[in-house]
């Protein structure tokens, strides 16, 4: 075990995937003249591209928005499959001198700030034994769910089943699914994916869905921004599409919001059209909310309800009663055979990679503190975390909470600054972080931060509104700033 603070370095950057390169580019092109690194637990760089590896893994927001705007995406579809895209985090990590600043095999585990010196201290798990450094601004961009484990019901019986269960967290490398009954419990995103590719692989298989989600079809391969790049080339044409995308997908959560009935309508209609059966979609596909009250499932050029089809791939809307040895008995009393069971229940919510923090030797919480701009903490000095949008893509607003940090970083050197801590008023509302309904953010709820109920502590979900504040508003509103 190495003690003491070997090292000193302006920011410390916790996480090496999306975010984390993204948050590495601003610091070096708006703050160049900062020491920083990034610590990334794991072995390899990509964050979520790299773990998930199970079958059809791909992104669930166009390209052109969830990547970088500073590095274009010119790939030919504008839903990606994961491994285009840890390409893609991977080629911008190298293409910018980022890679060489990233440590592998750094578990940060804990962070304590001492207001006499000004300066986090932070822990460091590594494959040989714990080091020390210390940063003056801690930028956790680590995600906001566990990589460790994904959620699994207590599911009763689940000990006596004979066949194969994963979670699509875990997937096992080699499991050969030809010709094998396989039943996909969840209906987000994770198993909308699954399903058909899992079918494409010979598999016959079934979606089990406790009650329906709304699943929108758009083309795999954006047709409009085909037709900007014959007429700008890619790098142009992939810019005029991500500003495209970013107007309509903010009109259309809007529409959501303000005409709900209309909105279930036109998303009924397009599930409609994509499965070619009125019956299907009443039966299957007409969830009790409304869109945007959970996060929307994507199907690229329709596939799910291609899939269904045909003869290999079905949906069943039940609940789980328990497992046999051969199968799932459900509510109903039916049961379902299978052979392998995949459990896609969701993920486990985990807001700043779990790290322990203190501030002067008090324990900070994430469940007793409120957001401010989305991404301080209230009574935390210089500390900042990345939380994308529930409603948009990741990327657009994790480039907008590193460049907000390095206006920050850049204001406090300027002044000579060496403390930025937000301070909540005392007549501030509280809500809930995630305007969404879903049930692993319902089952996290006692564990996530809040925010408030206006600004700078309420989190919109509006890029545009964002970008106004984040790269343009005052950056004094609620936040102490000292020397």
């Amino acid at each position: 075990m190495t003690g003491g603070a070997t090292e000193h370095l302006d920011v410390v950057v916790v996480g090496g995937g999306l975010s984390g390169v993204d948050a590495a580019y601003r610091l070096q092109t708006e703050c160049p003249d900062r020491t920083y690194a990034v610590l990334e637990g794991r072995d390899e760089v990509g964050g979520t591209w790299s773990l998930f590896r199970y079958p059809g893994v791909r992104s669930d927001s166009d390209m052109h928005t969830l990547g970088y705007p500073f590095e274009p995406w010119t790939g030919e579809a504008a839903i990606a499959d994961g491994a285009g895209i840890l390409d893609y985090v991977r080629r911008t990590a190298d293409r910018h001198g980022i890679t060489e600043r990233i440590r592998l095999r750094h578990k940060v585990v804990a962070a304590a700030w001492s207001s006499d010196e000004a300066r986090w201290t932070v822990t460091v798990h590594r494959p040989d034994g714990v080091v020390r450094l210390t940063c003056s601004f801690l930028y956790l961009c680590s995600g906001y769910y566990d990589y460790d484990a994904g959620h699994t019901p207590a599911f009763d019986g689940l000990g006596t089943f004979e066949g194969v269960v994963v979670h699509p967290q875990h997937w096992p490398e080699g499991l050969d699914v030809g010709g094998r009954r396989v039943v996909v419990v969840g209906s987000g995103a994770t198993a909308v994916t699954l399903v058909p590719e899992l079918a494409a692989r010979g598999a016959d298989v079934t979606m089990l869905q406790r009650s329906p989600t709304w699943v929108m079809s758009l083309p795999r391969v954006d047709p409009g921004e085909r037709r900007l790049r014959r007429v700008f080339g890619p790098g142009v044409a992939a810019r005029l599409a991500r500003s495209r995308n970013v107007v309509t997908s903010s009109a259309f959560y809007r529409l959501t919001r303000r005409w709900p009935a209309a909105s279930r309508s036109l998303v009924t209609r397009s599930m409609e059209r994509a499965s070619g059966s009125k019956s299907l979609v009443s039966e299957h596909f007409s969830p009790r909310y409304d869109p945007w009250d959970q996060r929307l499932c994507l199907a690229p050029d329709g596939d799910l309800f291609t899939a269904l089809a045909g003869d290999r791939a079905h949906v069943v809307t039940d609940t789980v009663e328990r497992f046999t040895p051969t199968g799932i008995r459900l509510g109903s009393g039916r049961e379902l055979p299978a052979d392998v069971v995949v459990t896609a229940t969701g993920l486990t919510l985990l807001i700043g990679g779990g790290i322990d923090i203190t501030v002067d030797g008090v324990a900070r919480s994430t469940a007793d503190l409120v957001v401010h701009r989305g991404c301080m903490f209230d009574g935390v000095p210089n500390l900042a975390v990345c939380v994308g949008y529930v409603n948009a893509s990741w990327t657009l607003r994790a480039d907008l909470t590193s460049r907000y940090v390095c206006r920050l970083l850049n204001r406090m050197a300027r002044d000579g600054l060496r403390r930025a801590t937000p301070r909540v008023p005392p007549d501030l509302g509280r809500r809930p972080l995630l305007p969404i309904t879903s049930t692993y953010v319902r089952r996290a709820g006692s564990t996530l931060p809040q925010q408030g109920d206006r600004a700078p502590w309420l989190m919109r979900q509006s890029y545009l509104a964002d970008r106004r504040e984040m790269l343009h508003g005052r950056l004094d509103d609620d936040l102490e700033l000292a020397r």
